[in-house]
């Protein structure tokens, strides 16, 4: 329950005492729960796809004919592109998030992305095909700061670990998805090869439109609304859930008896929030950014450029195989570890995972001139079944770690400056290491590449160690008080 005193300051709305944080944390998994997850998590598998499938199609659309006539370094700019346009929307509807709330931006970045998707489509030129990249990078970069944001707030405090790296990690769902779909449409005997390529990016626009129908009944977060005012719909919200979770459980929830104060805006400053970030939380702050600059130099580089390395250097025809391979062990990592994050606890697993996957990627580069296609694709699956659960670890941290009103805006700034780091320069950089590779048919030459990534990784899980912060089954509010907090959870 929540009781509110009225405020004469216009910076503030007035002050509640609510028991909601608590309330969230004490429900039981429910069947309410996996409706959360389908509908907020599966914009990891519409992101899956996406880079899977461009990332298959870089031969045929290298064909001048049938495809865009693009080169290895225009895939590899084009994966640029798109990540760039990541970094700018994440930034852009992150602020937008903590301003106007979780649900009204998780539907609009959806709806860009959709926009972004059904255009590339429709692509006619280089040009076409990078701007198309670019919009549909947006609504995906916009959706990492709504989507995690609204799962830690919805989702329960003793399952937030596992489930927020599950979800984070089902982007492996659609890159399976999308390296297996790519087989027959581009198999010129199955599908016209100047139309194959089209409906790859058409199929990921119609499993948007089914995500953007289940999302519908997803609520705005009840921590959103109870610090900007709207107190009220935040009480009915979990009621109902409560209800919902009793009805279903067939029990009888418990009181409890933590609340917190608040005092109520509608805004924050962006002054006070890099405040919050650089002054109140700085070692938080650097322990952000070596994780997302690592996992986002490791993926972007290996993965937008590894249909490319099977193709260029391993004289593989059909990559969808050796992907869906890939992209199995990376899920099966964040499913099967995801668990210990709440278990074993974050900072020991975030360590171990960023450590150990960067070793054996190290590993892997030194043996990398006496490998196959095959042979490579089961040590990348190696590698990743422990790097895609630390991957996932970094969007984790960056959205429990700081104050709910920054939340939005920190995993999208964090994501923004990390991957741009990482992800930015990853595609390009191994791009061009391909292309001056190509002429010798010599693999070796992206082994710089593969040394970057691995001490990247190594470097951010030793940081872990030292700046790891202990967030298993803790409330967010204990976790980082809320900014409009006027009192400690009591």
């Amino acid at each position: 329950m929540s009781t509110s005193e009225k405020s004469s300051s216009s910076a503030e709305m007035g002050r509640i005492t609510t028991d909601i944080p608590a309330r969230m944390d004490r429900l039981p998994w429910a069947r309410w729960h996996w409706m959360i997850v389908i509908g907020l998590g599966a914009v990891w598998i519409l992101d899956g796809l996406e880079v899977t499938i461009v990332g298959n199609l870089s031969d045929v659309l290298k064909d001048g004919h049938h495809g865009l006539g693009l080169t290895s370094s225009d895939v590899g700019r084009a994966g640029a592109i798109y990540v760039a346009g990541a970094c700018l929307g994440a930034l852009f509807f992150g602020q937008l998030t903590d301003r106007f709330g979780r649900k009204r931006l998780f539907m609009l970045t959806l709806l860009v992305y959709l926009t972004g998707t059904v255009l590339t489509a429709f692509s006619m030129n280089p040009m076409w095909y990078f701007v198309c990249r670019f919009i549909t990078g947006t609504g995906i970069g916009g959706e990492y700061a709504a989507i995690n944001s609204a799962i830690d707030e919805l989702i329960p405090a003793k399952y937030r670990g596992r489930i927020d790296i599950t979800i984070n990690g089902s982007f492996w769902v659609g890159a399976a998805a999308g390296s297996l779909l790519t087989i027959p449409l581009t198999d010129p005997t199955v599908v016209n090869p100047e139309f194959g390529w089209r409906f790859c990016f058409a199929l990921g626009a119609i499993l948007g439109f089914g995500v953007l129908f289940v999302r519908k009944s997803v609520p705005e977060s009840p921590r959103w609304l109870f610090i900007h005012g709207r107190e009220q719909e935040g009480e009915e919200i979990v009621k109902e859930i409560e209800r919902t979770v009793e009805e279903e459980d067939h029990l009888k929830l418990d009181d409890v008896d933590e609340s917190i104060t608040i005092r109520q805006r509608r805004t924050i400053g962006m002054v006070e929030i890099a405040h919050t970030v650089f002054a109140l939380y700085p070692k938080r702050t650097i322990l952000c950014l070596s994780l997302f600059a690592g996992q986002a130099f490791l993926y972007n580089a290996f993965f937008f450029t590894y249909g490319d390395t099977l193709t260029t250097f391993l004289d593989v025809k059909q990559t969808g195989w050796y992907v869906a391979l890939f992209a199995v062990s990376n899920f099966a990592g964040a499913l099967i570890l995801g668990p210990l994050f709440d278990r074993v606890g974050r900072v020991p697993m975030i360590a171990g995972t960023y450590i150990v996957s960067g070793v054996l990627l190290a590993i892997t580069g030194v043996m990398l001139g006496d490998l196959n296609a095959m042979s490579l694709t089961l040590f990348g699956m190696v590698v990743f079944f422990f790097a895609s659960a630390g991957a996932s670890a970094a969007y984790l941290t960056a959205s429990e770690v700081f104050p709910m009103e920054t939340r939005a805006l920190c995993i999208a700034f964090f994501y923004a400056v990390g991957t741009a780091i990482g992800g930015i320069a990853g595609p390009l950089y191994f791009g061009h290491l391909i292309d001056h590779a190509t002429a010798s048919k010599d693999i070796t030459g992206i082994l710089p590449g593969y040394y970057l990534g691995a001490g990247l990784m190594i470097a951010a899980g030793v940081v872990a160690i030292f700046l790891g912060v202990k967030a298993e089954g803790e409330s967010l509010e204990n976790i980082a008080k809320p900014l409009t907090a006027e009192d400690s959870l009591s």
